[in-house]
């Protein structure tokens, strides 16, 4: 994957990896129901925000994913992760 600095060029490089795994069918679009998502990141930012550190927009990807029945959470971001794999989320990479 990417390392040190993110480039325009590494944008360009994993936009093209977004697009071709859409083609595949290796990611799929999907529309978030947000009320739902909205009443799971509430419950999350009760739950953990105290003891993960987690910031409203990590709630809020979080709980988008898990609105989604989503199985896996990609994330780089720790505070991400960390909520993600507590609410039993696989993590990646």
């Amino acid at each position: 994957m990417f390392r040190g600095l993110f480039t325009t060029a590494n944008a360009t490089t994993a936009w093209a990896i977004v697009e071709s795994d859409l083609r595949s069918g290796r990611m799929a679009k999907k529309s978030v129901n947000w009320p739902v998502a909205l009443r799971i990141a509430t419950h999350f930012n009760e739950r953990y925000s105290a003891s993960v550190g987690t910031r409203s927009l990590d709630i809020l990807h979080v709980s988008a994913a898990k609105a989604l029945c989503a199985v896996e959470f990609v994330s780089f971001v720790g505070r991400q992760r960390t909520l993600a794999v507590a609410v039993g989320l696989k993590v990646a990479p």
